[in-house]
């Protein structure tokens, strides 16, 4: 599933072919995504002018003077620039046509991505007012996070998963950030004194920026806006290294269940 890293290189690789840009043009081969495609995208987008292109979690925000098209990846979904009269694949859902003659083309094989349409102001839009801070913000801070932990049993990596707590912490990059802060995930979330809430707090955003300055991480189903794929994946130190050496102690790398997913951590380094 694209995660925050991922939703943001695509933002950055669409974004100069979009902006100040009018929409001639939508077409709609399949409304059936992860919830149906509304007639008003094309009514009401089609001749509007996009001035921004921005990202809430990992949802894309495409502003034009007539409303806001929200986009989200889904677990396969992905976002091209092609030129105008491209042909479209099995799995290409959504084209909107720009003045330029480029066309951005929505792609997803599972079809558990999202098309949604908005004249009002998309932050208060129900899939979005309920999100926790971003995590690269100034807002989202160690107070702020241990206040939210005071008390809570939770373990740690699902609480930093928990889009409501702070968006964009997904499982690859929980496992990650807890190595770099040496912290057991399965310590609860309120047993975190303020100095180890800072040192994790510090690890989300530089393990987050990292994967943002590397293109993402190369899952099955994702690649860049250019085509090619992200290259975090390369730099990994625990995820999806199960019974691997530690690239710390040496001691192998441990794989348990949390919240019904994967986790990977090194019982020495991180307690």
């Amino acid at each position: 599933m694209p995660e925050l890293p991922e939703v943001e290189t695509t933002r950055r690789g669409i974004e100069p072919y979009l902006l100040e840009q009018q929409i001639s043009r939508i077409d709609i081969r399949n409304r059936h995504l992860r919830w149906p495609v509304s007639s008003r995208l094309q009514a009401e987008a089609c001749s509007a002018h996009i001035h921004a292109v921005e990202r809430r979690a990992k949802y894309l925000l495409i502003y034009t003077d007539r409303g806001c098209i929200i986009i989200h990846l889904g677990m396969s979904g992905s976002l091209r620039i092609v030129a105008n009269g491209t042909d479209a694949g099995k799995h290409d859902h959504i084209d909107i046509t720009l003045s330029n003659n480029r066309v951005l083309r929505f792609r997803d094989p599972r079809r558990f991505g999202a098309f949604l349409w908005t004249r009002n102001d998309p932050l208060a839009h129900k899939r979005l007012r309920a999100l926790g801070p971003e995590p690269l913000h100034d807002d989202f801070d160690s107070s702020y996070m241990q206040r939210l932990a005071r008390g809570r049993k939770q373990a740690i990596k699902t609480f930093i998963m928990d889009n409501h707590i702070v968006v964009g912490v997904g499982n690859i990059y929980a496992c990650e950030a807890l190595f770099l802060a040496g912290i057991n995930p399965k310590t609860a979330a309120g047993k975190l004194s303020a100095a180890r809430w800072q040192k994790l707090v510090t690890a989300i955003k530089t393990v987050l920026r990292n994967a943002i300055k590397q293109g993402g991480t190369t899952l099955r189903d994702f690649t860049g806006s250019d085509g090619q794929p992200g290259y975090f994946a390369q730099s990994l130190n625990v995820y999806g290294r199960e019974g691997k050496a530690c690239s710390h102690c040496q001691r192998p790398i441990r794989r348990i269940t949390q919240g019904q997913r994967a986790t990977f951590y090194c019982s020495k380094c991180q307690r």
